[in-house]
């Protein structure tokens, strides 16, 4: 990384938010150092970097596109000119009272925009986590305002690309504007439990630790206590009875492979009793987001009640930092082909991006995007099925088997004629579920059909169908 360029960046940003000063009095500048500490801290890449220090520069002073290309070439340039246009995109999202999240395509329209590179959202979430961390500089109905937006839409993001701790922050910190009270409340709640149960954590720490010092395990061991929004939303489940809820408190333990993980969680249940229903394999079967770890929850000699979580550290940073550690991990593959929106070579929990990309091609040109469909595929809960030879597809809930073969390939979807699932035959209307195993029969004599639209419940699927008839009619 070179330091001397990011200074650069530094000496151009100082110039030209030169006399700017931001609601608190402070120097506009500590807003875009403050994104820049954000970025290094999750490991991102230099012209990421820059692109933080500089993001505002082009919408706010008189520093153009063309200066910062010139200085710092065509990718710090690109990235600043993602950011930028996200004034645009949320142009209808200043009016916070009319915004509704669940009427309103203004959402998909950000995500749209963010669309054109990954670096471009991890950017304009650094900015947010700023401005949320500052909120108390604004006057009230600006900082309600703020706050609930950030709920609405940053937080699920961040939800959505697995960045945990800025999930986190985002979440609680609005939460705590949008609802002091009931933040407050959920807050002392939480403090009181984690009183109650501080013996009893101690005393399974104590003991997990000299069991797996015995079996020679290497290993980091924390506790986890549950945040106050995730609390909140998680009554609401479960009619605000906090009996019901076991992970309030979490014991974490960190190994150095996935064996171990599956050894520690078999220690664990030579200590403790399982809860039954309660074992859940994300390593085996992630979660949406692309999260992994081993959770069970276990009952002591005492009668108390712990969850455990067991990953490896790979898994823990991609826990906690999401996507900026999924970049970090595989920046050769995420920014290959970024300007001609191809990105093929993504991790499987990050291909809704995607579909981000084609739909932001699609505006360009004029056509009309489906934006409910589009946000029911990417906010949707997610299912993992799987191809006869165990590959793991991820659909939104609610996918049919020819989302699944169009997932496959364009090809496979318009010779489809038939589906087994789970060695059966069953029919195309068939709604698949988690851990289906699925195989499209084609036909050569096969052809796409407009009544397939019936059959369709994602976008990815109904482009592919609507090019294959196009296609067709054209002959």
């Amino acid at each position: 990384m070179s330091e001397a360029r990011i200074k650069r960046a530094v000496e151009m940003a100082t110039k030209a938010h030169e006399g700017q000063k931001r609601k608190s009095g402070d120097p506009y500048i500590t807003h875009p150092l403050a994104v820049k500490k954000i970025l290094e801290e999750w490991k991102m890449d230099e012209d990421t970097i820059i692109a933080g220090i500089l993001h505002d520069t082009v919408e706010d002073t008189d520093l153009t596109l063309d200066d910062i290309k010139k200085e710092f070439g065509e990718t710090v340039a690109f990235l600043v000119d993602g950011v930028t246009k996200l004034g645009t995109a949320r142009s209808g999202m200043r009016n916070l009272e009319t915004y509704l999240p669940e009427t309103s395509d203004n959402l998909l329209r950000l995500l749209i925009a963010l669309g054109s590179d990954i670096r471009v959202l991890i950017i304009k979430l650094a900015d947010r986590l700023h401005n949320i961390r500052t909120l108390s500089a604004l006057p009230s109905d600006k900082q309600k305002k703020i706050a609930r937006e950030t709920l609405e839409v940053f937080a699920p993001l961040a939800d959505r690309l697995n960045m945990g701790q800025l999930r986190v922050e985002l979440a609680d910190v609005s939460f705590s504007y949008t609802d002091p009270k009931r933040y407050q409340y959920l807050q002392s709640l939480i403090e009181k439990h984690n009183k109650s149960a501080e013996k009893t954590i101690k005393r399974a720490e104590k003991e997990v630790t000299e069991l797996l010092n015995k079996e020679k395990i290497k290993f980091e061991i924390s506790g986890r206590a549950k945040s106050v929004y995730s609390l909140h939303k998680k009554l609401a489940k479960y009619n605000q009875n906090i009996n019901e809820i076991y992970d309030l408190i979490a014991l974490r333990i960190i190994v150095n492979d996935i064996t171990e993980c599956y050894l520690v969680l078999g220690l664990i249940h030579s200590l403790y009793t399982p809860l039954g229903g309660r074992i859940k394999d994300y390593i085996a079967l992630p979660k949406q987001n692309g999260y992994q770890s081993l959770h069970t929850t276990v009952i002591t000699p005492d009668k108390k009640i712990i969850e455990f979580q067991v990953r490896t550290h790979e898994m823990h940073e991609y826990a906690e930092r999401g996507l900026a550690a999924s970049f970090y991990y595989n920046e050769q593959k995420l920014t290959e082909n970024y300007r001609t929106g191809k990105i093929q070579h993504l991790p499987t929990n990050l291909l809704w991006i995607t579909e981000l990309q084609t739909a932001a091609a699609q505006l360009k040109e004029g056509k009309k995007v489906d934006l409910k469909k589009l946000k029911l595929n990417l906010f949707a809960d997610k299912i993992f099925v799987y191809t006869p030879k165990g590959d793991i597809i991820d659909l939104p809930n609610g996918a049919l088997p020819l989302d699944f073969a169009y997932r496959l390939h364009s090809e496979i979807g318009g010779r489809a004629v038939g589906v087994k699932i789970n060695g059966k035959i069953s029919n195309l209307n068939h709604k698949l579920e988690q851990g289906d195993i699925v195989e499209i029969l084609t036909s050569k004599n096969q052809v796409p059909r407009e009544s397939w639209f019936d059959k369709i419940f994602t976008s990815h699927a109904r482009q592919k169908l609507h090019h294959q008839l196009n296609q067709k009619n054209e002959k």
